[in-house]
């Protein structure tokens, strides 16, 4: 995987979960085919296979995080696609750790510690089957769908990244 220096205005793209729990690695997944990919340059990729206050050290210091992790409610169809801001994400399966306190309690001590934490932070979740089996292959539902939700997760990164653009231009003009 590439990695970039930060810059100026540095974002973070973190696909969050295990590889080998099945449909729970699509974080990971999604991450490496994003850096292989058509977005900007100067956006670093990482990957992480923990939660709550161990992902502050991964996060500190960049401008905008996007996490990609995955969500199981059985609620929704396979492969479906949530973007979530801090303040009203459900719980996804690694933001928050069982073992940790969960991921806004995490930012509220990191902030009240003068830790410097990114000032966006957006959250992408899959809404997955299977994440207990021991597989590096995803479930059948999700494999077959899996070009979908990767295009789904660029356009929604894309469309994250003119939206800071629109507003630092705007921001310039008024």
């Amino acid at each position: 995987m590439k990695q970039i220096q930060q810059t100026e205005k540095s974002i973070l793209i973190v696909g969050i979960g295990n590889d080998i729990l099945t449909d729970d690695g699509i974080g990971p997944r999604l991450v490496n085919d994003l850096n292989k990919g058509r977005l900007p340059e100067g956006i670093i990729f990482r990957q992480a296979f923990l939660g709550g206050m161990e992902l502050l050290d991964l996060i500190k210091d960049f401008d905008e995080v996007i996490f990609i992790d995955a969500l199981k409610t059985g609620l929704n169809k396979p492969g479906t696609v949530h973007l979530f801001i801090p303040q009203d994400f459900e719980e996804t399966l690694h933001l928050s750790n069982i073992h940790d306190i969960d991921f806004l309690t995490a930012l509220e001590l990191g902030k009240r510690t003068g830790m410097r934490l990114p000032f966006k932070i957006r959250i992408i979740a899959i809404e997955i089957i299977e994440d207990r089996v021991f597989s590096t292959d995803f479930s059948p539902q999700i494999r077959k769908c899996y070009p979908k939700i990767l295009r789904k997760v660029q356009e929604s990164i894309e469309m994250m990244l003119s939206e800071q653009q629109i507003c630092s231009t705007s921001g310039i003009l008024n």
